[in-house]
């Protein structure tokens, strides 16, 4: 009985009694599930931070998303524009450049190709003057007028002059015609042997003093002439004419001041009339940062905007670049033709300019 009691205890403990190699076996199989699900988890995420490359893009395996747009900057005045920047890392550009992007922006502002201060060529006094501002203008039509009496006398002197010269050149055209018939006699009877050789040889003094009295008389005939034209110049510079068609943005005399063809000082010298600009002149000059200047070309396409019309573009294009630099700013002046002709566009206007790629 002892023996049976010992036997069933026995076998309850084998029940009881763990088996080491079977628990090795089912831990090893939970580890592998776990690190399994660890990696299907990271790859999960790591797809939803990366951008997997297509066919064409084998070189930007990878390389994080990053959208960017293509900047442009300007110069001196110049302002980034249609642009969006990103970060300093790797970039994935997403947009290309066409030719209607802008690549510059600067400021500028309008000047005339054409603009002079019209003065007179000689220094008298104002009579009349004829213009005032805004005043359009035809070239050769008279602007004022100086104090022309003295300049009259001169010229009825001058005339009187050569009234007078032309009256002795027919008397010595006359006294030559009488010497060159004697000497024509003489040389006739000498030949004949009916005049002696001195008669011959006074003759022949008569007719060269002729001669050259005459010419002298036609030259100072001719120098009448020129002294006439003189002073009708002289007399026409009284009248101070339009050099060109334009209008008259500046009036500098008034009537009973000095005028002078030069600066000489004082409160009633001037040294000019008015001040006329050609409006079909008009350009824009613009000074570009002479680090992006590679970027301007002759012809290139501009779109301008003046300060005082934000929200009228004019159409322009890059006439030259004018090959010289401005140590001081750092800067290169371009010239830009204005497409069109307008009474808003005036002169000094300060004016948004953008270049374009082409």
């Amino acid at each position: 009985m002892a023996e049976q009691q010992t036997s069933e205890k026995k076998k309850l403990l084998s029940q009881l009694k763990i088996d080491r190699d079977e628990e090795k076996t089912t831990g090893f199989s939970l580890v592998t599930l776990v690190v399994f699900l660890l990696l299907a988890f990271a790859v999960g995420t790591g797809t939803g931070m990366y951008i997997l490359p297509s066919g064409n893009d084998k070189d930007q395996v990878g390389v994080p998303v990053t959208a960017s747009v293509e900047k442009t900057v300007s110069s001196n005045s110049n302002t980034l524009s249609n642009g969006v920047e990103a970060d300093a890392g790797p970039r994935l550009n997403v947009m290309k450049i066409n030719s209607d992007e802008a690549i510059l922006d600067a400021s500028g502002y309008i000047t005339a190709r054409r603009m002079a201060t019209v003065s007179a060529e000689l220094t008298g006094r104002i009579t009349e003057v004829l213009v005032e501002e805004g005043m359009k203008v035809e070239r050769g039509q008279i602007l004022a007028r100086l104090d022309d009496a003295i300049a009259k006398v001169n010229l009825k002197y001058s005339e009187a002059q050569l009234k007078s010269v032309e009256a002795r050149i027919k008397s010595v055209e006359a006294g030559f015609i009488e010497a060159k018939r004697v000497f024509d006699r003489i040389s006739a009877l000498e030949s004949s042997n009916f005049s002696s050789e001195a008669q011959l040889t006074n003759s022949i003094l008569g007719l060269e003093t002729a001669k050259a009295e005459m010419v002298r008389v036609r030259a100072d005939v001719d120098a009448a002439r020129l002294e006439v034209a003189r002073q009708q110049e002289r007399l026409d510079d009284h009248t101070i004419r339009a050099p060109f068609s334009g209008v008259v943005i500046i009036k500098n005399a008034q009537p009973g001041e000095i005028v002078s063809p030069g600066s000489a000082g004082g409160g009633f010298t001037r040294t000019g009339i008015c001040t006329i600009v050609d409006m079909t002149s008009l350009e824009i000059e613009a000074d570009v940062n002479e680090a992006y200047i590679g970027r301007i070309f002759s012809g290139q396409r501009v779109k301008a905007k003046l300060d005082a019309y934000p929200d009228w573009t004019i159409p322009a294009s890059v006439i030259a670049i004018i090959p010289t630099a401005n140590r001081a700013k750092a800067t290169v002046r371009v010239r830009i033709k204005l497409e069109v002709t307008d009474s808003r566009i005036l002169p000094d206007m300060g004016i948004k300019i953008t270049f374009y790629k082409s």
